[in-house]
Formats: structure tokens, sequence, C-alpha cells
């Protein structure tokens, strides 16, 4: 099984911040839990250089455009190795393999007869780099997302016939029996792109006349194709098109798009409308989740209140930034987020229960069992018992990117644990029956391991040290999958009998 997942491709006029990274770590996570399912994943991110904006940007700066996007695509590749994203390509929108493949693109559309030429005169937005009619503006005439007016422009550009897929798009989207279904989540995004497409789709333009910094329209090299064109095309370059056939195949369609509220139009009926238009499959699922505030307050660099990703890993270790970041607030709608909120969810979450229940089960190993896994008779019902609560509460919740529920589930199941050493009271057991303390120890260890399989998209390289501190056998990864393809514990359990363990240190200093 094939699995293709994609966040958007990020616009280089900015450096990466804390909404880049939301967007990026949910893809990374959703990737290495399909991988752990035993899924070929293809994982595809990357840049978006072309533009006005651009162009803007770097004759401000005294560079030229390439410059800058080399120097920005640079910060974005370097943010996502600080969290660790383990991204199978990065794409950038001027590498020659894209062009090409828009080159084919737009061609196609135009031989299909589908791009025709006409004169147009709107509301232009410079932030958006698109056209907007009145009824799309705010109560001020304003474009939602930059508060500024859009200036009245007037150029002879080439448009896209959109309106002749309303139909077929509306078909695509509303009916879940139709082999070709796009599902968009969550539910109420649909409901919102469902209502607008009643209402009827115009041609919209597909180049412009005036932006030197851009693709060449094939059949006009006057005009350069509209950045946003460009970049939805970025989806299908990134898996070979238009030359290798055989990675093509094997990867497009798309399983998921992940991307914010703002872009969700552009990927859920201007995509599949390019796609219908070429003959190729569309997307299987459009996933857009909400924009977040700071403190209550829009981020911004004027108000200094921009996150970096190495500010993030910086105050939290890298795979706990990680696992905060996607579970303090529910991916899909708008939400707040605060270093405070960050604060205490790492202590609550990380500090005080799964690192105190790691190390107060070492402590009991070292204590009572020189570090060693204790030589005692498989005992796995916590491990059940954990096992069968995350099955219900975390698996699917997963799959469905509702991280903040799957988070849930992980803490619940450390809870079970912790419950069941409370209950159990190793410290009495000790000087009355050390058959039983052992007995329950080797349980203790075993249901860890289950944890830390489930927590490992998250945070993969904890998980590593925590399987080497219980002295689990074999690589996490492999048994991983195994694991969950078995759907079953090993007969003899994942710590081995008799295996030495590693004091832990301290996995997460308390703030």
């Amino acid at each position: 099984m094939k699995f293709y997942i994609t966040t958007p491709i990020y616009y280089v006029n900015d450096i990466p911040h804390i909404g880049h990274s939301y967007t990026t770590i949910a893809a990374d996570v959703l990737a290495r839990w399909k991988r752990l399912n035993n899924y070929d994943v293809f994982f595809l991110t990357g840049t978006d250089e072309h533009g006005a904006k651009i162009a803007a940007a770097a004759e401000a700066k005294g560079r030229t455009p390439q410059e800058l996007c080399d120097e920005m695509s640079l910060k974005f590749k370097e943010a996502w190795d600080i969290l660790n994203i383990s991204y199978d390509t990065f794409i950038r929108t001027t590498e020659s393999k894209h062009i090409k493949s828009v080159e084919k693109i737009v061609q196609t559309l135009f031989d299909k007869g589908l791009i025709f030429k006409k004169k147009y005169e709107g509301l232009y937005c410079v932030g958006c780099e698109r056209f907007y009619a009145q009824k799309d503006l705010d109560e001020d005439g304003c474009c939602a997302f930059h508060k500024t007016k859009p200036v009245l422009q007037s150029e002879e550009n080439y448009f896209f016939k959109l309106s002749l897929f309303q139909e077929a798009i509306l078909e695509r989207i509303t009916n879940s029996s139709n082999k070709d279904y796009i599902e968009i989540l969550p539910e109420e995004r649909k409901n919102e792109i469902v209502g607008k497409l009643k209402l009827g789709l115009e041609d919209v333009s597909f180049s412009r006349t005036a932006i030197e910094w851009g693709i060449p329209l094939p059949f006009d090299k006057t005009q350069t194709v509209y950045v946003w064109v460009d970049a939805l095309i970025n989806y299908i370059t990134g898996v070979g098109y238009p030359d290798d056939e055989e990675r093509f195949k094997k990867y497009w369609q798309a399983e998921v798009h992940l991307m914010a509220k703002d872009i969700l139009w552009f990927h859920s009926v201007i995509w599949p409308a390019i796609l219908m238009g070429t003959g190729l499959a569309t997307p299987k699922t459009v996933y857009s989740h909400g924009f977040f505030t700071l403190n209550g307050n829009k981020m911004s660099k004027s108000l200094g209140n921009v996150i970096s990703p190495k500010e993030l890993a910086d105050k939290y270790g890298v795979d706990a930034a990680r696992y905060l970041v996607v579970t303090l607030i529910p991916f899909g709608p708008d939400g707040d987020i605060s270093w405070e909120a960050l604060d205490l969810k790492y202590n609550i979450d990380l500090a005080n229960n799964l690192g105190n229940l790691i190390s107060r089960t070492i402590k009991m190993a070292e204590k009572y069992f020189e570090l060693k896994v204790p030589d005692t008779f498989v005992e796995l019902e916590l491990a059940k018992k954990t096992a069968e609560i995350l099955k219900e509460n975390f698996n699917e919740n997963m799959n469905k990117l509702l991280f903040h529920k799957a988070g849930e589930a992980l803490q619940s199941a450390i809870d079970i644990v912790n419950k069941a050493i409370e209950s159990d009271a190793p410290w009495r057991l000790a000087k009355t029956n050390t058959q039983k303390l052992a007995k329950c120890l080797f349980s203790y260890l075993q249901a860890i391991d289950v944890i830390a399989i489930h927590f490992f998209s998250f945070m993969p390289e904890i998980c590593k040290k925590i399987w080497k501190i219980s002295g689990a056998s074999g690589n996490i990864e492999d048994v991983a999958k195994k694991y969950f393809a078995d759907n079953i514990l090993p007969e003899k359990g994942f710590s081995i009998v008799n295996s030495t363990l590693f004091q832990p240190g301290v996995l997460f200093p308390r703030l």
C-alpha cells in the first residue's frame, strides 16, 4: 500500500515560523505513523519561489530573485532538519524539472481549448497575488487575509475555463460513492466550499503580463504562468511528472494534501479542475487546518511574537516540541497558543507523566534487580490492557489527524501504568513478596514498550532512547511495524529477561 502526503510549498518571502512548523510536523507525524503501519510513504514539502512579492523583496535587499530564493529555501531546509522532518523530496519551483512540468500541463490545457485570451479588469491584491471579485472582499472592501484594499488593474491575460468543471467538481466533493470522491476536511470547510461552488464558477486568470519572475507560457513568452498555478503543479512534479513515469504512476494520486484554510479553495476546486482538464487523477483528501493566534494576537514580525522552529527546539527539545505543537490544539479549527500553555502541557504530559513513569520504573529496577529485566515468568496483562486502550483511542485518531485526541490516548495509557504501580505498591512487595515484585516490574517495562511504540511518530529519537533504556530487543521501528501488522504482543514481550537496563537521566527536565 502506498501513501502520498504533501504540505503546501511555503512562500519564501518570510522565514519559517510556528505556523509553517505546525503543518509540517503534522504531515511528518502522519507520514511516520503510516510507515509504522507498513505503508510505502512518499512525503513531499518544499518552497514556492516565483511571483511579484519575491521580485520586490529581492530588489529591496539588493539581490537577484534567484539569490533570495536560494537563501530562503535553505532556511526552510534547515528548519525541517532541526525538527527532524522525514520528507522524501524537498521541491523548489525554480528547479528545471518543475518548470518543465508546468510548461507541459499548461500546454496540454491550451491544446485542449481550456485556456483562452481576454482582457480583464479587476481588483488585485498584491499580498495574495490574485484578483478578487467585490463580493469576496470584506465590508470595508479589503482582502480578508491582508486587510488591505486591492487595487484596480487591467490586463490582457490567458484564462482557464474553470466554469466548465463546476458540476463535475461538485459531484466529486459531495458524492462519497463516486470512485473519484474528493474528501474535504474538516466537514465545516467542505460545507463552505460546496456553498461557494453552488453559487457558480467563473473562469480564472492563468497568466500575468507584468510579472517577470515566473515561468513563461510555452505558447506566449510575453506572459508568465500565474504563481498559484505554478505552485499547485508542484505536487505532481514531486513524484516524477512528466519524465519519471514509473514513479509518477506508483505514487500519484495524493492521499492527503495538508494546508492552512486560506488556500483551501485553490486545492479543492481549481487544482482538481486542472487535473481533470489534463486527464490526471484528483487528490483523495484535502485537509485544511485553521489559523492560530499567540496569546490572542495575530503573529507578526512587527509585534515581535513570531516563534521560530529553533526557539521551540531550544526550549523543549526537538521531540517534545514536535509533540506539543500538534497536540496542544485540535488540528482543524482556529486556536490560540501561548508559551504558558506549551509549558503547562510539557510539564504535565511529558515531565510529570511519561518522564516520571520511566524514571520511577528504572529506579525500582536498579534498587531491586541490579538494572536488569527481572528473570520471571512472562506477565503481559498490563501491556495488553495498555495496548487495548491505545487500539481503541489512538489508531483511529491518528488516521483522522486528530492528534490532540491521540495525545490524550497516550496520556491515558501512561495513567493506567502509573495506577498499576500505585496499586501494586512495589516498595512494600520488596519486603514481603519478591517474586510478585519481579512480575510487576516486568509488566511495567512491557507496558512502557507499548507506549513507546505508539509515541514514536511524535517523538522518534526519545522513543529510540526509551527502547534502549527499557531493555527492549531489536530496532523499535522494525518491531513496531511487525507489531502493527500482526496486532499482537510478542510471546515473551519486548523487554527481554536479564537484558541490561539503562538510567534515563532526566528525559524531560521540568520547566
